[in-house]
Formats: C-alpha cells, structure tokens, sequence
C-alpha cells in the first residue's frame, strides 16, 4: 500500500475514521430530540473563508513506510473544512485552517495505522464482502442499486476502483474491531445506562421527552456498540503510535 485510503465515511465526503463518537450524554438528537425553541441563537457570521491548500507537500505524512499523498489530504481536509464551516458561521468565529490541518493529518494517520494493524493480523478483504458492503451503503442512500450508487458517488468525483478500494478498507476494521470485541451484543445493563444518561442529559428540556426504553432498544445497542468501537479504535491507536514511525510534513 503506497498511500492511504479515504475513510470509508467518506465514500461521498471524505469524514475521517474515527474523528469521534458523540458522548452518551450528548447523543439526544440521535433519538429524535433538538432544539424546538425555534429561536436563532447564530451570531453573526464572519466573511467566508476558503480552504487554504496551498504549499502542501506530494507526500503530507509518512507512517510505518506507507505515504499519505497530497491528492488524500486534500480531499479529506477540504470536507473537514466544510463541516467546521458551519459551525463557524453559527459561532461567528474563523477557522484555525492550522489547527485544522494537523487534526486532519492524525485522523489520516491513525486510519492507516489501523489498516496497517489489520493487515498485520492478516484480515483481507474478499470482492464479496466489498460488493455486500456497497450494496449496504447503496441501500442506505436510497439509490436503489449499487450501479446506481456508484453512478452519483462519479458525479462527486470518486470512480469505482476508488469506492471498492475505500469499502476494502472498511472492511479490514470491521474485522479488527471484531477481533477486538466490538461486535459483543451490548447488555442489558449497558443499554439502561445509557438511556438514564440521555435523560438526564435532557432533564428540564421544554418541549423536550424522550420515547420509552423499549422503542429506543435498537438505537440505543447501535450508540453502545458505536462507543465501544471509538473506545477500542482508541486504544489501539494509542498503543500503534507508541511503536509507529510517523512523519508530518505539515
């Protein structure tokens, strides 16, 4: 492998892997809660900015011998760019395009440290599980068909041999985190607590009530297997960095 890989997140917008998992408490909006005050609480927004992608090096980072080329960081900075845009307009605040940057190259390398883990493992990716996995993503989308899905992921600039490669990756830290134990069905216990955390986390809400338990069981094991995946991607991460040799030319 020569260079990293797009974050399967990004099949259409280059979100990195592992950029995080919103906490317990802060994950109302995932069961159908928000904000219904309905009042404008943006400042006003600052001019626009651009993302600047300017006298990046052809090889941003190099981890373990395997280069992140200039072509990856850009498409995955330019996405990070316009997600921390919204937030900037509604803060009235500018973009620290450097601290941007570097929290881009982790994120990329941390992904490829966890490709280079699976591989180490020897966890391969066979053409049925990527054409089962993009079947998933197409079902997801709505398009209907993975010939569909890929047809609008080659409007947005990704071609087939990029979204298979991509899906390839995913599948890797699939089976890591398998092997990890993150596909243990959460318990019961673990699925209370976190109920009891997001109500908490909303008490004295106005307008605001969470569904009962049992109408939640499902989204509720996919946020407990969602932060037990991030807690073990962490760790892993931390432990590879410990041994790694890693090179940002930012």
């Amino acid at each position: 492998m020569s260079t990293t890989k797009k974050s399967i997140a990004a099949l259409v917008a280059a979100v990195l892997v592992l950029s995080g998992i919103a906490a317990a408490s802060g994950a109302f909006g995932a069961f159908g809660g928000g904000d219904e005050s309905g009042q404008d609480t943006a400042q006003e927004a600052p001019d626009a900015q651009a993302p600047d992608v300017e006298g990046l090096p052809d090889v941003v980072a190099v981890v373990n011998d395997d280069e992140i080329a200039r072509d990856d960081f850009v498409l995955a900075y330019e996405n990070q760019f316009a997600q921390q845009s919204l937030q900037a307009q509604a803060e009235g605040q500018p973009i620290d395009q450097d601290a941007l940057k570097q929290q881009t190259a982790d994120g990329l390398v941390n992904n490829l440290l966890l490709i280079q883990e699976a591989q180490r493992r020897g966890f391969e990716a066979t053409d049925e599980q990527v054409d089962e996995s993009l079947e998933t993503f197409a079902e997801q989308s709505g398009a209907g068909s993975s010939d569909a899905y890929l047809e609008t992921l080659a409007e947005q600039g990704l071609d087939e041999d990029e979204v298979r490669s991509q899906l390839a990756d995913q599948v890797l830290l699939d089976q890591l985190f398998a092997d990890e134990g993150a596909d243990e069905e959460p318990s019961e216990e673990e699925l209370r607590e976190l109920y009891d955390s997001v109500t908490e986390g909303q008490a004295g809400a106005e307008g605001q009530e969470l569904p009962p338990f049992d109408e939640l069981r499902d989204q509720l094991a996919e946020q407990v297997s969602s932060q037990r995946e991030s807690e073990i991607a962490q760790s892993l991460i931390q432990q590879l960095r410990e041994d790694a040799q890693i090179q940002v030319n930012l």
